[in-house]
């Protein structure tokens, strides 16, 4: 690879920004484009379509062949709230090949013999997440139902364009939550973002089966989420 290839690409993915490397494999030049630049026709579609997929591969266009080598951000889950849902949730989302972190500071519930081997921080989320930003590639799960612990990282999600933000809890409680989140000068578009009830609706009941139901909705926002592509 072209070098001054080589540093672009890997400035993009430090700061975790997705990024494809094209190849031409006509003639061997090779280009970086990140998922905001435009690329028109056939060859802007197949570019859009392995961004969402994530698979790198050879594609053929109007008569050329490029190799398509995609550069995700590994996406990742943050949890507020070490309860029983995010037990469940932790195992099944590193099967689907997740980084999961946990977040709450309530130590009675985030504790290391609750969560044995998980990325957990028992402080609170406004804290953390100055140390660990969120953004597009991750998934932000709030679970602990205590508004003063969900309320900053569900704003801070939705500001950052995280590509999932959902919260547990009914209707009841996700239209109270509404009023504060307006009452804090959120546009009401962006709130209309948030996942809540939490989960696909599948009548899940236990905390592995509403685990389930999220994880199924991350990755379905995951694979179905807006690209931040330019006009082609």
């Amino acid at each position: 690879m072209d070098p001054h290839c080589l540093r672009k690409l890997n400035a993009e993915r430090r700061a975790r920004r997705a990024v494809v490397s094209l190849t031409d494999l006509g003639d061997g030049r090779d280009r970086i484009v990140r998922e905001a630049d435009a690329v028109v026709g056939p060859l802007g579609e197949a570019i859009t379509a392995a961004f969402r997929s994530g698979r790198s591969g050879v594609v053929e266009v109007e008569g050329r062949s490029y190799f398509l080598n995609v550069h995700l951000p590994p996406p990742r889950i943050v949890v507020i709230g070490a309860v029983h849902i995010s037990q469940a949730l932790a195992a099944m989302a590193k099967v689907a090949g997740f980084d999961l972190s946990i977040v709450d500071p309530r130590t009675a519930f985030a504790t290391e013999e609750r969560f044995a081997g998980v990325d957990l921080v028992a402080d609170w989320p406004e804290d953390v997440l100055k140390q660990r930003p969120l953004d597009a590639y991750t998934a932000l799960v709030a679970v602990t139902h205590d508004p003063k612990i969900d309320d900053f990282p569900i704003r801070t999600a939705l500001e950052a364009g995280c590509f999932y933000v959902g919260a547990l809890g009914s209707r009841k409680t996700h239209a109270r939550r509404v009023e504060r989140l307006l009452g804090a000068g959120m546009d009401a578009a962006a709130i209309e973002r948030i996942r809540a009830p939490i989960g696909l609706d599948i009548g899940a009941a236990s905390p592995a089966e509403i685990a389930v139901a999220i994880l199924a909705e991350v990755i379905e926002a995951f694979r179905r989420r807006e690209l931040n592509r330019g006009a082609a």
